[in-house]
């Protein structure tokens, strides 16, 4: 190539006219997929979340405002010990397989069943007044639910109080003993309990009485938790529903310290809340909170707010896998994960003033995701900073060029 044609290509003008269209190019939206960025841009959220783009969106896009914060509200409470157990056991206690009972019975003088019976080990007699009293060897409920007692045969005691129980053998003895009495008592449950574990300074299987414990009650009889109190979530599990609360909610609302139901098993976890922050937030990062919760304003403070120079005010996304029945979406996202929640971005605009009372009632959840997204003028400025780098190179050229 000539000098001539040299100095052609490099004058300023020249390059600017043959440059402008590729700009113009990049500009109108092709940019957005080389020029380096921290994630999504709103207007990139809102694409994704198109009614156009029903047939294959992932996501459902939802605005923060006063009615979304009330409905979460309302579906949180939904989701309290109260409302997710509403089933609570009978406090009166019945025998099952696998209990051990005691039988005493009394009969008046002159005893003619058990007040000659022999004396041998785990087999006493007694008199009281013109009575005499045996009790019998404790014995366990068999698998099919039956004990034997001695001139009544064999009696079905499973799913029956011990009142009931009394009555029957009292039944069963009527023309062989002389005005029977029976009290049976259980001296072992081995089928009524409750687990608890986790946070807790010790443990147990704690059996449960006709008093019907209470679930403070199981956690007291554990020893209590090991760390702090406003730091403590409880987990019970019950048959297939699982449910999940601040410890010092249970305390504050005593609607929440339900009765306890055979079976149950309850886990005590320490802070076991975290969200991540992304884009243009103050810091990068994950962030632990405590059991007790945090609004959306205690989030973004934890993380020094939204940068100034970066942040597009009207682009605070928070991502979150979010109960079905929260929200009555006209139209589900199709993807879901393996708990049923379906994926929802919350978008916050912070460039309206009365978003900073919706943000002190939108709670924080566990593994939300705080995205913020960057400004336009942003993207415009990488993209310009990416010209001129090209740009000045080529016209240094051109003035060399053009000096020869």
């Amino acid at each position: 190539m000539t000098l001539f044609s040299l100095r052609s290509i490099f004058t300023v003008p020249r390059l600017f006219k043959t440059l402008a269209p590729v700009s113009l190019l990049l500009l109108s939206g092709c940019a957005s997929n080389w020029l380096p960025t921290s994630g999504p841009s709103v207007k990139d959220m809102e694409t994704a979340a198109t009614p156009a783009a029903a047939d294959t969106s992932l996501i459902e896009l939802v605005e923060i405002n006063a009615a979304v914060t009330r409905r979460l509200s309302e579906n949180e409470k939904q989701q309290s010990f109260s409302n997710g157990f509403t089933t609570a056991r009978d406090a009166t206690y019945v025998v099952n397989p696998g209990d051990v009972i005691e039988i005493s019975v009394w009969e008046a003088s002159p005893a003619l069943l058990f007040g000659t019976a022999p004396s041998f080990a785990g087999l006493s007699a007694g008199a009281t007044g013109g009575s005499k009293n045996t009790s019998l060897p404790e014995q366990m409920i068999a698998k099919d639910g039956y004990i034997t007692m001695p001139f009544a045969g064999r009696i079905k005691v499973a799913g029956k109080t011990l009142a009931k129980i009394e009555n029957e053998i009292v039944e069963a003895l009527k023309g062989k003993a002389n005005y029977p009495q029976v009290i049976v008592r259980l001296t072992r449950n081995s089928t009524t309990n409750v687990t608890v574990v986790g946070e807790v300074n010790k443990s147990i299987i704690l059996p449960l009485t006709p008093r019907g414990e209470r679930l403070l009650d199981a956690i007291a009889e554990a020893g209590g938790v090991k760390q702090p109190v406003e730091k403590t979530t409880v987990q019970i599990a019950r048959n297939s529903v699982v449910k999940t609360m601040a410890l010092e909610k249970i305390i504050q609302d005593p609607k929440q310290n339900i009765r306890l139901s055979p079976g149950d098993v309850i886990t005590t976890f320490f802070q076991p809340y975290s969200f991540t922050a992304l884009g243009a937030t103050g810091k990068n990062d994950e962030i632990n909170f405590v059991a007790q919760g945090i609004s959306l304003t205690q989030a973004m403070a934890r993380v020094g707010g939204v940068q100034d120079q970066r942040a597009d005010v009207k682009g605070v996304f928070i991502f979150r896998f979010e109960e079905p029945e929260a929200l009555k979406l006209a139209r589900a996202p199709k993807a879901a994960d393996q708990d049923g929640k379906i994926p929802v971005v919350y978008r916050l605009d912070m460039s309206d003033p009365s978003a900073f009372f919706v943000a002190q009632n939108f709670m924080v959840k566990n593994k939300d995701v705080i995205y913020v997204a960057n400004a336009s003028s942003v993207e415009f400025n990488k993209f310009l900073n990416i010209m001129v780098s090209v740009i000045y190179p080529l016209v240094n050229a051109g003035t060399i060029a053009k000096t020869y």
